[in-house]
């Protein structure tokens, strides 16, 4: 039976970590006056751009968010769409009247940006930001099923990273992994444990229409 599921939003929504990248680059170098790599920015990622902005340029916070979220609106146009498949699925969950929430580690203004960009506003039950001071998706998993009323056991929960995968374990929710962003590692995910992996979204359309 299938009761919800929970989305990440990068790389499993949609391909945003070019966007994340070129955004955080801007900024780092006209605060910091340090051009960091994909790599390194990648490596900070765990509190939302907000903790993040108030660990490397608390003097400077709001001139270093408001500049960072302007940048990711105006580069949304290297992610102009949610990944191929993924309004199908949401769609075809709608008809069968599955509660669906967003679960993110982005700050509530980046994932308002996307959503919108995307045509995606209100099509969520409920959409989770991350944590200022680190990642705590269990704890917002956890909310959102709390939030349906529903047994967890009966939830669908899919990221695109290994956290994604262990933070829906603790949740007690059934984790699965998104393998289709350019970015995936199959094979880290994998050993992650999942109880499904899927390569292309039309693969985790299919599994869906498994459960009743």
């Amino acid at each position: 039976m299938l009761g919800g599921v929970i989305f990440d939003l990068d790389g499993t929504l949609g391909d945003t970590l070019p966007v994340c990248f070129v955004a955080f680059r801007a900024t780092f170098e006209r605060f910091l006056g340090v051009t960091y790599t994909d790599e390194e920015i990648r490596a900070m990622f765990g509190p939302t751009e907000e903790g993040m902005f108030l660990a490397r340029t608390p003097d400077a916070f709001d001139d270093a968010l408001a500049h960072y979220l302007e940048g990711y609106a105006a580069n949304h146009h290297l992610c102009p769409t949610p990944f191929p498949g993924i309004v199908d699925v949401l769609d075809r969950l709608d008809d069968r009247g599955v509660s669906v929430a967003v679960v993110t580690g982005k700050g509530p203004n980046s994932t308002r940006i996307s959503l919108e960009q995307w045509g995606l506003e209100g099509r969520f039950d409920r959409v989770e930001p991350g944590g200022d001071h680190g990642a705590i998706k269990p704890e917002r998993m956890t909310a959102v099923v709390t939030g349906w009323g529903i047994d967890p056991a009966t939830v669908v929960a899919i990221g695109d990273v290994p956290g994604d995968v262990i933070a829906g374990r603790a949740a007690g929710v059934v984790p699965v992994a998104a393998a289709w962003s350019p970015l995936a590692d199959p094979r880290a995910l994998t050993a992650s444990g999942p109880d499904a992996i899927f390569n292309e979204v039309t693969d985790f359309a299919t599994w869906l229409d498994r459960f009743e």
